[in-house]
């Protein structure tokens, strides 16, 4: 009786350890299978950063690609002459007929260039015979081309204009200068400046 007592008691152990070893057995192919799909979707993650990385740069080159469009014209829009002054100044085109872009400021009367390139400017101006003109095309404070007009008391009123292909590098500044002395007629859009990236 013993020993059959003993024997089921061993059969009983053998029996335990045996379901102890299949669990940890099914423990750890739990954990590697774990350990595996862990693995995938850190290399998933990996990819899909990288490709992301990879758009972000893609969408930076395309975007420094595409052209930039800057148009302007702009009006003195006052109510009679301006000038003449004791000094040089720059022509206020306080009104923005078109501005794309926006380097034209109607505040200053400066169009800064937001890239480089080749810009076409052109400035016309009315102005009364009787007193000289004397406008300049500018550069930041280097003289491109000009409108200069003598007074004479046989004129009654004069219209001019001049224009300019001009090579620019971001953050130069264009203007018209008024010269000292000089004047022009501002009234309505007789008085005008205009440019445009030509590439």
């Amino acid at each position: 009786m013993l020993l059959l007592t003993l024997l089921l008691c061993g059969a009983h152990f053998v029996h335990g350890v045996a379901a102890q070893v299949d669990e940890t057995t099914s423990s750890c192919a739990d954990v590697c299978r774990l350990q595996k799909d862990l693995a995938a979707l850190t290399d998933r993650q990996r990819s899909l950063e990288t490709g992301l990385t990879e758009a972000k740069s893609q969408i930076a080159e395309l975007m420094s690609k595409a052209p930039t469009r800057v148009v302007f014209t702009a009006t003195t829009a006052e109510s009679g002459a301006i000038g003449p002054f004791g000094f040089n100044t720059n022509v206020l085109f306080k009104t923005a007929i078109t501005n794309v872009g926006q380097a034209y400021n109607p505040s200053t009367g400066i169009f800064t260039a937001p890239v480089n390139g080749i810009y076409y400017f052109s400035f016309f101006c009315h102005s009364g015979g009787s007193r000289f003109v004397d406008l300049k095309l500018m550069k930041n404070e280097e003289f491109i081309v000009g409108i200069y007009d003598h007074a004479t008391i046989q004129d009654g009123a004069d219209n001019a204009g001049n224009a300019a292909f001009v090579q620019l590098q971001q953050g130069d500044r264009v203007s018209v200068r008024l010269a000292a002395n000089t004047h022009v007629w501002g009234y309505g859009s007789v008085t005008t400046f205009s440019g445009f990236l030509l590439s």
